[in-house]
């Protein structure tokens, strides 16, 4: 099995809704987002998939939806505000965790045909989730 990874850093903002501690407030994070791609085979070229075609779709998603932006749950009470102000938005059915942003890179990454297997979102440099297919 062939694996490859393309790791992308973008900046957002978000909250949490219905928590306790200190990311129930908006704030922000330098985050990194890493796509891992698997397949048994490799194109004519020696390649699972050239890290110019990853970054050429995947990059330009997140850098156009996703970075710097405030990623927030779509009840988010600030939601009305931050829209008339003119924010950069990027809006959730669900609580924009380090979880869920994972998870919406995943399908957006799947969507366009790339065989991605795992996304992880590094919220800190310590600190990540991750999102697997669940095959």
């Amino acid at each position: 099995m062939f694996q490859v990874s393309q790791h992308i850093d973008f900046c957002y903002g978000h909250r949490l809704l219905n928590y306790t501690g200190k990311c129930r407030n908006l704030h922000g994070h330098n985050g990194r987002a890493v796509i891992v791609l698997e397949s048994e085979t490799l194109d004519d070229r020696g390649m699972l998939m050239d890290f110019t075609d990853i970054k050429k779709v995947v990059r330009t998603w997140i850098d156009e939806q996703l970075d710097h932006r405030m990623i927030l749950h779509e009840a988010d009470p600030a939601l009305p505000y931050l829209k008339s102000l003119g924010e950069p938005l990027f809006v959730l059915p669900v609580n924009p965790t380090a979880e869920n942003i994972a998870k919406t890179i995943f399908e957006f990454t799947k969507s366009q045909g790339f065989p991605v297997v795992e996304v992880s979102l590094w919220e800190t440099a310590n600190a990540f989730a991750t999102y697997r297919d669940g095959k």
